[in-house]
């Protein structure tokens, strides 16, 4: 029971990204988060998530005491009027949308996927 609760709680928080506040900044800025630009580009429900939860591994500047559950890109598989497609969008609420191991790791593995089912990526 506590596992599934930790589970919840992680998928909750990678929903949110780097948090409420920082959603609200980048609204005031006009701008979109990687979630609500997928929602929009893709067909309705046709999005599947891969690596929701995947954290960085980094304990360099007092890193492993911050970490997100997604580490600041959105990935996975939709479509878009009725195709196939693949995609990513980096998250600017995770660190500023900055580039970590994992998460140039959760986007090769979007392109080797898409490479070898002939899908475009996005």
């Amino acid at each position: 029971k506590e596992s599934m609760n930790l589970f919840r709680n992680k998928k909750e928080k990678s929903l949110l990204g780097g948090g409420v506040k920082r959603i609200d900044t980048q609204h005031a800025k006009g701008k979109l988060t990687a979630r609500e630009r997928i929602d929009l580009l893709v067909d309705e429900n046709s999005f599947r998530e891969f690596d929701q939860l995947v954290e960085h591994h980094c304990t360099d500047f007092g890193m492993e005491d911050n970490k997100m559950p997604g580490d600041g890109v959105v990935s996975g598989r939709g479509t878009i009027n009725g195709r196939p497609v693949f995609v990513f969008s980096q998250d600017f609420t995770v660190f500023g949308g900055s580039l970590s191991e994992t998460n140039a790791l959760k986007i090769c593995k979007i392109m080797d996927k898409a490479m070898e089912a002939g899908i475009p990526v996005i």
